[in-house]
């Protein structure tokens, strides 16, 4: 069960210190896309996430999006921004992971993976070796896939606060 816990839970992409990520030695940053960084059904960045990639790129640390979402949904998203990608990503397996480290030139100690699903972001960053932060889905609506998900990632969270596991409140 341990290989769903997040290093670190936050409300938001926004709520994460990017002063301590680099006090860390965090030079590249993991991204999912759908509900990590926008709506699932939202197109395009908002100021505020374009606002925030600005100054991930300020301190030097370098960003790829990671998704199991098709080519043109994640191409459409990250080519105006000018951030690489990887789509079908085949998430909690490992190898996009590892093929976003080689690309951003960072070890798993150098990397952070942030998503909003402990059965794709949360296992497959764990199961890579790098440190993991879940962040609370933006929308409250998903897709069909990823509604299966939460409701076995609503178990797992719940068995996580019988054992103690997690101190964190639910927030929505």
């Amino acid at each position: 069960m341990k290989k769903f816990l997040p290093s670190e839970y936050v409300k938001s992409i926004y709520h994460i210190n990017i002063n301590e990520l680099k006090a860390k030695g965090i030079k590249g940053v993991i991204t999912d896309l759908d509900n990590t960084l926008v709506e699932w059904d939202r197109p395009n960045a908002t100021p505020d996430l374009i606002k925030w990639f600005e100054n991930l790129k300020k301190n030097d640390i370098k960003v790829m999006i990671v998704s199991n979402n098709n080519e043109n949904r994640v191409r459409l998203f990250a080519e105006p921004l000018g951030i690489p990608f990887i789509h079908k990503a085949r998430k909690p397996l490992v190898k996009a992971f590892k093929k976003a480290q080689v690309e951003m030139g960072t070890a798993n100690n150098e990397t952070v993976i942030i998503g909003d699903q402990l059965l794709t972001d949360v296992l497959g960053g764990n199961k890579a070796g790098i440190y993991t932060i879940l962040v609370i889905p933006v929308a409250s609506s998903d897709g069909f896939f990823t509604k299966f998900n939460r409701a076995i990632e609503r178990r797992i969270m719940a068995n996580f606060k019988r054992n103690g596991l997690i101190e964190w409140e639910d927030e929505k």
